[in-house]
């Protein structure tokens, strides 16, 4: 099989070019959403949707890069691959490529949105009473401490020790990134409201008339948990329901799920997959394609060290010494740049959207 990795760029801004390129060459059609802010260099910030196929179509493929800012790089490249390949698919099957979805948190090598925000957490009802993680609050000035001195951090670290040895690794797994409501200038908020990006989201599910198809598959790429490069084909179905069967017959035994506990994820609300399952029911098969980078604690410890640096330097510049250093390590946490590596993401997306285009037709 044959790669060609210049699909990867090295920043939000060169994405975007390669993306609307490939989009244009590909002959899609293309509505853009203009985020007011802007980048690090000044650039504009937009996420960008490309539908390819009838435009009535019955069944549609959705990829959807950049949920989590930072992890961009990785979702980006496998859409424009995707779309350079230009697969053969039923005349009854469109795909739909929503790229950086959270351009914010892409160009500025941020996992959140503009507002600090998970945006795979902030998909709950804000009329209703928030999901509680006592979890988090017990620990929240451990996972991000208010001094980052070594004193201060093994201080901090024989805390989370302390609540792993008393309530288990999966309750400490949970407190850390299951999500929470409590804490803004906290890891894996869910928000006060709706972001920007589930915003756009919704208004991307409204102009390409998804409520009214018989059948989606919606693939949202993520990186920072698994093995090395494997891409984890993930979902959060019941057993025995119409999605839980579709997925299981169209990906095969390497589907993991969050209801049952096999995932590499401990998330447990707020799902970006939650939005587009209030407007399609049992219509939709949603899989959360996560690819593994490093140990845990090299990804929670980017995002503690980055949610440290933007709470208490705020104003240093993007050409700070300190702030390169942090935000090449947090990219590289979620992003290893290596080709191997690329290899690896590109092989097992072109398997899963293959496998997602055969079962769409199959229907």
């Amino acid at each position: 099989m044959n790669f060609d990795l210049t699909c990867f760029a090295p920043d939000y801004a060169a994405a975007r070019s390669r993306f609307m390129s490939a989009a244009r060459a590909a002959g899609t059609v293309i509505k853009s959403y203009r985020n007011q802010g802007s980048g690090p260099s000044g650039e504009e910030l937009w996420t960008d949707a490309a539908w390819l196929g009838n435009a009535d179509a019955a069944k549609v493929l959705v990829t959807i890069s950049a949920t989590h800012g930072v992890e961009g790089f990785c979702g980006s490249g496998a859409q424009i691959d995707w779309l350079e390949l230009r697969p053969a698919v039923p005349d009854d099957v469109a795909v739909l490529a929503i790229h950086a979805i959270n351009p914010h948190g892409f160009a500025w090598l941020r996992r959140v949105t503009e507002e600090g925000v998970d945006l795979n957490r902030n998909h709950v009802d804000f009329s209703k009473p928030l999901p509680r993680n006592p979890g988090y609050a017990a620990l929240a000035d451990a996972i991000v401490p208010k001094e980052w001195t070594e004193a201060a951090l093994a201080a901090a670290d024989e805390r989370m020790q302390e609540y792993r040895r008393t309530h288990g690794l999966d309750a400490l797994r949970i407190a850390e990134s299951g999500g929470q409501y409590t804490h803004p200038d906290g890891l894996f908020f869910g928000g006060h409201g709706p972001t920007w990006s589930r915003l756009t989201m919704e208004k991307v599910m409204a102009d390409f008339a998804i409520g009214e198809r018989q059948l989606v598959c919606m693939v949202d790429y993520h990186t920072g948990l698994g093995p090395y490069g494997y891409g984890e084909a993930m979902i959060a179905d019941k057993p025995g329901t119409l999605p839980e069967r579709r997925a299981s017959q169209w990906f095969g035994e390497s589907v993991t799920n969050g209801v049952t506990g096999t995932t590499s994820s401990h998330a447990q609300f707020g799902f970006v997959e939650d939005g587009w399952k209030a407007v399609l029911g049992d219509r939709i098969v949603c899989l959360t394609l996560e690819y593994g980078c490093f140990p845990w604690s090299t990804t929670l410890g980017s995002l503690r060290q980055e949610q440290w640096h933007q709470l208490n330097r705020p104003d240093a510049g993007w050409s700070d010494p300190e702030t390169i250093r942090v935000k090449r390590y947090i990219r590289r946490a979620f992003y290893p740049d290596t080709d191997s590596w690329r290899e690896l993401v590109l092989f097992r997306s072109r398997q899963i959207l293959g496998q997602a285009v055969r079962g769409l037709a199959g229907g």
